[in-house]
């Protein structure tokens, strides 16, 4: 049975200001790299015998995708455009406090699940159908082993509410266990990668 771990990328520098993202391409924070070099120490000790590496194309998820791969001897990445973000439309480049003075009350509708997309961007469906064809593909190929996942917290979040789960944050380098019978996904446990130590943090 296919086995894929989602991992929310590292902090990006619009994650560091609070700016929603969306598919604007920001790179890794100096934190973010930290992070993802972590995660590649959490995961080679976890025991998994993890075989393959993916990711969205963008390149918070990308250059956290290197890094881990990089650590595990799993090189190249392999990139699937269908694992990016939720397009935010409107949103994008705009922090919350901005948001909330713009759109109050689509925000409220948002945050309440009453709204299938933000302003201009993608919708619910779409999104979901594009990431369940990215991990389709993945399931389907050639890796022996788990295969780590480096997405988005909205791509996860929007796998659970559609697989009928809880929808968890997700913090950076959190994520789920996803397993396949067949061409049909169910979520498996949470992933969280254990608290960093604050004094190796760079400021």
């Amino acid at each position: 049975m296919p086995r894929l771990l989602l991992l929310r990328h590292g902090q990006s520098i619009w994650n560091a200001e609070e700016r929603w993202q969306g598919w604007a391409d920001p790179p890794l924070s100096p934190l973010g790299v930290h992070q993802a070099a972590a995660a590649a120490r959490w995961l080679a000790g976890s025991g998994e015998p993890f075989a393959a590496v993916a990711c969205s194309d963008l390149v918070r998820a990308r250059r956290t995708a290197e890094i881990v791969a990089e650590s595990l001897g799993l090189a190249p990445v392999a990139v699937d455009p269908g694992l990016r973000e939720r397009d935010v439309g409107d949103w994008t480049g705009l922090t919350t406090a901005e948001i909330a003075r713009r759109w109050p009350e689509e925000l409220v509708a948002w945050r309440a699940g009453r709204s299938q997309s933000t302003p201009g961007g993608e919708a619910e469906p779409a999104f979901v159908a594009r990431l369940l064809a990215g991990l389709a593909r993945l399931a389907a190929g050639p890796a022996t082993g788990p295969t780590v996942v480096v997405t988005h917290g909205g791509a996860i979040r929007a796998l659970e509410r559609h697989l009928g789960s809880e929808v968890s944050p997700v913090p950076n380098l959190c994520g789920r266990w996803v397993e396949f019978a067949g061409t049909s996904p169910r979520l498996g446990a949470l992933a969280a990668l254990p608290a960093l130590d604050d004094d190796a943090i760079p400021a």
